[in-house]
């Protein structure tokens, strides 16, 4: 391989916290024209690589050179001006700006003193039309979807002459066809000679776009891999470090258990539903089972599980719990009733980012004993102790900002959170979006765990393979109505799917 065929090198990069080694000697290469993948479990540096090449953590050893020339970049405005893009899980632009504007902020064409609008929206619409995305850049980026957003940031990057792109995480919020927009740009981008470095937790997504894969574990290189080379089987043991053999027989018997239940009735929605967000539904859940709610992105799930949690306020049906109708108009009455509910975006919704480990554990119980029966620090300190050991929460400490934690790990803590209360039913909308592959396993078996325990849980993911292993019963929604059950042998890949899309 000639030199000249590298855009990026990183070599033996390290970088230490108080208490923990981020990233050990790890060495990264990026061709150009290719799409590389950076694959790990949470907690596995990742984020810090990234975060390392582009300007946002000093490293504490190593070099990194850009086309053969030593570069340290000392912030991302550092990194873009060499030529190092990035484009973020949470598109990272300003909503309330145009289109035009979000792409040329701190670099607009001039003209007599002012910003040369017409040239900008020119040269805006030029960048989208060479991505195949053909929209009016005179509106404000909010008019437009998060997969536009997101093709709006990629074609900022590329206008500013990037030589490195780096994608992270930016199919988590796409549907299918979205996503397939974006690997066709990528495809076009790594066809026009760009290196795109790509981190995903989604393995079909790897195998249809990538090239290359790197694999890093607790902070560590395990190893560079052609992708004709590494079957999903193995790329799956090297990230968790745990023979496949052994996951895969974890997870028949998890689905043994998870489908033995049949009891007595927890709670029972009657013809709940709110115009304009969920058809009236009846629902039941039974104590110590896992009730799954499936369907595509915007049928309806999470708009049932609001209802029920009191996020929402229903214009029609009732609501039992035990027998005893109830009246949940707020998130407090649920919590007060013996419900939880983690929900879907964990950043906006979930973590309080500035508070720490400890703070964002008892944060639910507080409310619920109320504030003027205060948790003393000591009794905080308990808890926290005991729930990071429960959950495997990887910290050097509960004070730690729960924001410096990886997303597998903010997950947990807000399963902490919540089990804290004792809650008799725990909806978890989408708890393992986003997290690696060694957490969802972990996090699948609690789920089975709680309910072997006569909890009663509602789990929503969009992957149904997940939902098969873990639940006992589904719902399957379309178009915000609720349109079947199934149970039993029902839960198979290709009835849940014909069911979801109309068929039988």
């Amino acid at each position: 391989m000639k030199n000249d065929n590298i855009v990026l090198t990183m070599r033996g990069i390290c970088k230490y916290f108080p208490g923990v080694n981020a990233l050990e000697n790890i060495d990264f290469t990026l061709r150009k024209g290719e799409i590389h993948a950076l694959m790990g479990e949470n907690g596995a540096g990742k984020s810090t690589l990234i975060k390392v090449l582009t300007g946002v953590e000093k490293l504490n050893r190593g070099e990194i050179a850009l086309c053969g020339k030593k570069i340290l970049p000392k912030s991302t405005k550092d990194a873009q001006d060499i030529g190092i893009s990035t484009v973020y899980q949470e598109v990272n632009l300003c909503s309330n700006l145009s289109v035009a504007e979000n792409m040329f902020i701190g670099r607009e064409p001039m003209k007599a003193g002012g910003i040369w609008w017409t040239e900008m929206n020119r040269r805006a619409a030029a960048a989208l039309k060479r991505l195949n995305v053909d929209i009016d850049v005179t509106k404000t980026l909010d008019t437009y979807s998060v997969a536009i957003q997101q093709m709006v940031a990629i074609a900022r990057a590329v206008d500013v002459d990037a030589k490195v792109l780096i994608l992270d995480e930016p199919t988590s919020s796409l549907d299918e066809n979205e996503a397939n927009k974006l690997f066709e740009t990528m495809v076009q981008l790594r066809n026009e000679g760009m290196g795109i470095i790509f981190v995903t937790h989604f393995l079909d997504q790897v195998y249809a776009v990538c090239d290359r894969i790197t694999v890093l574990r607790n902070g560590e290189l395990v190893g560079e891999y052609e992708i004709k080379d590494l079957p999903k089987v193995q790329l799956v043991a090297k990230m968790i470090g745990k023979d496949f053999d052994e996951l895969n027989a974890s997870f028949k018997n998890m689905s043994s258990v998870a489908h033995e239940n049949d009891g007595e009735v927890l709670l029972e929605a009657k013809k709940l539903g709110k115009k304009g967000t969920i058809e009236p539904y009846d629902v039941v859940v039974y104590k110590g089972e896992v009730l799954g709610l499936a369907g595509l992105l915007g049928s309806g799930r999470t708009e049932m599980a609001k209802l029920l949690f009191g996020a929402d306020h229903p214009d029609t049906g009732e609501l039992h719990m035990e027998g005893n109708k109830r009246n949940i108009t707020t998130p407090l009455d649920a919590i007060k009733h013996g419900i939880a509910y983690c929900p879907e975006n964990r950043k906006s919704d979930g973590i309080i980012p500035d508070l720490s480990i400890r703070e964002n554990i008892i944060l639910a119980l507080q409310s619920k004993r109320g504030w003027m029966k205060y948790i003393k620090r000591s009794e905080q300190e308990k808890i926290a102790d005991v729930y990071i050991k429960l959950l495997s929460i990887k910290t050097p400490s509960p004070e730690k900002m729960v924001k410096e934690l990886s997303g597998g790990n903010q997950q947990k803590v807000i399963l902490a959170r919540w089990l804290l209360t004792q809650p008799k039913l725990l909806i978890l909308d989408e708890p393992t979006r986003g997290i690696d592959i060694g957490t969802k396993t972990e996090i699948q078996k609690l789920v089975v765990d709680f309910a072997k325990e006569g909890m009663s849980v509602i789990f929503i993911s969009s992957e149904l393979d997940e939902m098969i292993r873990t639940c006992s019963r589904m719902v399957v929604l379309r178009d915000r109505v609720k349109i079947a059950e199934l149970r039993d042998q029902e839960l198979e890949t290709n009835v849940v799917m014909n069911t979801i899309a109309g068929g039988n």
